[in-house]
Parts: structure tokens; C-alpha cells; sequence
């Protein structure tokens, strides 16, 4: 895969985070930490599990050794607006380092530091099981939501271009800054 299917993972990811995020800033009292039925327990549980692992595995990406100090504590977030603040963060610094991959750092090595040892794995394979992480646990906060107040987001757009796909996220584009040329380059 080339490094721009990867800037556009990152762009798609970013987009995708958004919605979700702006839409569970519209649940009602209560929702957001309510049980339901998922891996993790709640809306609340899901987001926070999704933001620890950006963490721990951007972290690698870039370098660093965080490790699994990246999930202590699991929950760091109590509220949707600190915790979509956060994830905003993280999204920005993942759009960053795709954005920057070259092919040979695309196919060279990244070290995650596990519990007790150094993971040494291809990039490519780290990211692409990064954004499949992401998509999978967006997908169950996306279940979730439907049984609350709020509707479901559309979060299955890939960045194509050409008619409906360009208009449908007009918002988004504005509120991230982005252009569809930046976007389709």
C-alpha cells in the first residue's frame, strides 16, 4: 500500500472521529455512561478503550516507549467533551505521521513496548491494525447509540470523490479546515 491509501486512512479516521464525537456530545444525561450491549460496557468504556490504545500505539509510531502506561488508568475520562478533546489530539498527531511517511518508513519498523517486552513490527502492519481497531470500536459505540436519543452518525465514508460523497461532508471539512484538492491529493 502506498503511503497516501495511509494519509487518507488518518483523514478518514479524523473525519469519522469527529462525527462520532459530536455525536455523543448530544446525549442526554445519563447515556453516555449507561450500560449496554458491547465489548466494553458503555459508550463511555468503548471511547475511552479507543483513545488509551490511540495512545499507546501513535506513541509507538512516533518513537516513544509510553507503553502500557497508556491505559492507566483504563477510563481517564468521565465526560464526552474532555475525552473527544483528547481524541482530537491523538487524531492529529496519527493525520501527522501519515501525512509524513515516506515508503521507506512506511515499510520500515516500529517498536511497541509491550508489558514485558519490545514488539518490533513493519509500520504498515501497525497502522493497519490501528485503523481496523478504530473502525471496530467505532462500529460498537455506532450500535450503541442507536439505542439512545441521539442517531447514529454516517461513519462508513471512505474520502471518495465526486457527487454525494463531497456534499455529504461539507461540515466537517469546514470545522477541520480541510480541502476537498488537500483531501483528494
Amino acid at each position: 500500500m502506498s503511503v497516501r491509501h495511509f494519509r487518507k486512512l488518518a483523514q478518514a479516521n479524523r473525519l469519522a472521529n469527529l462525527r462520532l464525537m459530536n455525536a455523543c456530545k448530544q446525549l442526554k444525561p445519563g447515556e453516555f455512561e449507561a450500560k449496554g450491549t458491547s465489548f466494553f460496557p458503555s459508550i463511555k468504556a468503548t471511547l475511552n478503550h479507543n483513545l488509551t490504545i490511540d495512545w499507546f500505539y501513535v506513541d509507538a509510531l512516533e518513537g516513544g516507549t509510553l507503553g502500557p502506561k497508556a491505559w492507566d488508568p483504563p477510563e481517564p475520562f468521565d465526560a464526552i467533551g474532555p475525552l473527544a478533546d483528547a481524541q482530537t489530539a491523538v487524531d492529529e498527531r496519527l493525520l501527522a505521521f501519515c501525512s509524513a511517511l515516506t515508503p521507506e518508513r512506511l515499510v520500515g519498523f516500529s517498536s511497541v513496548h509491550r508489558t514485558k517486552r519490545i514488539q518490533v513490527t513493519r509500520t504498515d502492519d501497525l497502522l493497519a491494525h490501528l485503523f481496523l481497531h478504530q473502525v471496530h470500536h467505532r462500529g460498537q459505540v455506532h450500535a450503541m447509540l442507536a439505542g439512545t436519543s441521539v442517531k447514529p452518525p454516517q461513519l462508513d465514508e471512505f474520502i471518495l470523490d465526486g457527487p454525494g460523497d463531497t456534499e455529504a461532508r461539507v461540515p466537517e471539512m469546514e470545522a477541520l479546515g480541510w480541502t476537498e484538492a488537500e483531501l483528494m491529493g
